[in-house]
């Protein structure tokens, strides 16, 4: 089954390339009993996947179960995974299997697995290892043959240094990685996906679908989705219902955007919740730092001259100025301090007051900058440059067409 067939039959709408390999990884993967990890933001779809995988396996004639780990509360988490028997804890007044003991023999998907608690994780992993579980309450072990498929919104890798989460269960499970992109990366996807819902919402309750124009198709492209599909959809249905008007424009469909989030212009630097930099980041941070160190000694040399006893001053402020250029290697020789004879003082000329020269390093040049050099390191292709860049393609076309940059 080819991927285009496969986003009809589940209902899959883009052409992203991110989309289009996860689909193929998918369709690869189906017919072994490899386990398979799929991660991704909340709201992006992950839940479509291991139906993918389930319906073109050999275990597709088998039970499949989808199981919301983080809406299992974590003293009856066992219990429903793995059974128990009668009178194990207060209310079990009769023997219950569990989910791995009922879906032997098809597939289950374990949702926000990132979730369990560490003590289910350790018999997750005997489950993977040796498809061998016990019931709680009981000393007997039982075997299961089921294909596990997990999904996870969290960054495991941060989960398991902070002890959350068990790193032999991570490489268990991550056999087989399937990425989600987001919404954000899918721009092509995001106005096909609109007018889906538009057109669903329009049939369900029999009312003319609502349309965009191009302000709009424009803002809806650029909005960040930090809820991914989901939050689309939402809102989606939002304007159809509310708006009377079935052509909106931008102004109207910015009322329904959260506020702050409308851009999608590179931010400079910024940090995240646990304090770190990325590495762009924090190389557009170094060069502001070094931006404003040189600024800072270009004034002091500049009040310096000024001084009527500009060069004794100057002299006496070696070491200010070589802790102001505490970034680099050297002092550039136009800036050291000169020496001058105590006969030759009476005879110096006045100092010629230098012109000042603002330097321009505002966002826009920057970012000019930025797209040239990126263009200029790719060969002028633009699909890589964007990725550098860590902006879309489409994103980078409007900015080239903007800025009047030659490609």
């Amino acid at each position: 089954m080819d991927i285009q067939t496969i986003k009809q039959r589940f209902g899959i709408i883009g052409n992203s390339v991110l989309l289009d390999r996860a689909i193929d990884i998918a369709r690869q993967v189906a017919a072994t009993d490899i386990t398979v990890l799929i991660s991704g933001e909340s709201g992006t779809g992950k839940e479509v996947f291991p139906k993918i995988i389930h319906q073109l396996s050999a275990r597709k004639h088998g039970p499949y179960i989808a199981v919301n780990c983080g809406a299992i509360p974590e003293g009856t988490i066992d219990s429903e995974l793995f059974g128990h028997e009668k009178g194990s804890f207060t209310g079990a007044h009769e023997a219950r299997k569990g989910y791995f003991e009922v879906v032997s023999g098809g597939t289950i998907f374990l949702d926000e697995v990132a979730e369990l608690p560490l003590f289910t994780q350790v018999r997750l992993l005997r489950v993977l290892e040796s498809g061998e579980f016990m019931r709680v309450g009981s000393s007997k072990e039982l075997k299961t043959n089921v294909r596990i498929v997990g999904a996870t919104n969290v960054n495991i890798p941060d989960a398991i240094a902070k002890g959350k989460f068990r790193q032999d269960l991570f490489y268990r499970l991550n056999t087989v990685p399937i990425f989600m992109p987001p919404l954000r990366d899918r721009q092509d996807d995001i106005y096909l996906l609109f007018r889906k819902f538009a057109s669903d919402v329009a049939e369900k309750y029999r009312m003319p679908p609502i349309i965009l124009d191009d302000d709009a198709q424009n803002l809806l492209s650029n909005y960040r989705w930090p809820g991914n599909v989901r939050q689309l959809k939402n809102i989606t249905e939002q304007i159809s219902i509310i708006e009377n008007n079935r052509n909106i424009d931008g102004p109207t469909l910015s009322k329904y955007l959260p506020r702050g989030q409308t851009s999608d212009l590179p931010i400079l630097y910024k940090e995240d919740d646990s304090g770190k930099f990325t590495e762009r980041e924090l190389l557009y941070k170094v060069l502001f730092d070094m931006k404003k160190d040189v600024n800072d000694l270009k004034q002091l040399v500049m009040s310096l001259m000024q001084n009527e006893k500009s060069v004794e001053v100057l002299g006496d402020n070696t070491q200010i100025i070589k802790r102001l250029y505490k970034n680099f290697e050297d002092v550039p020789e136009s800036e050291q301090p000169i020496e001058v004879h105590p006969e030759e003082k009476s005879f110096t000329e006045p100092i010629q007051e230098p012109e000042e020269i603002e330097e321009s390093f505002s966002l826009e040049k920057t970012e000019i900058d930025y797209i040239r050099k990126a263009l200029q390191k790719h060969d002028g292709k633009r699909r890589h440059a964007a990725k550098e860049l860590g902006i879309s393609e489409r994103t980078l076309y409007r900015k080239i067409k903007e800025y009047q940059i030659d490609t």
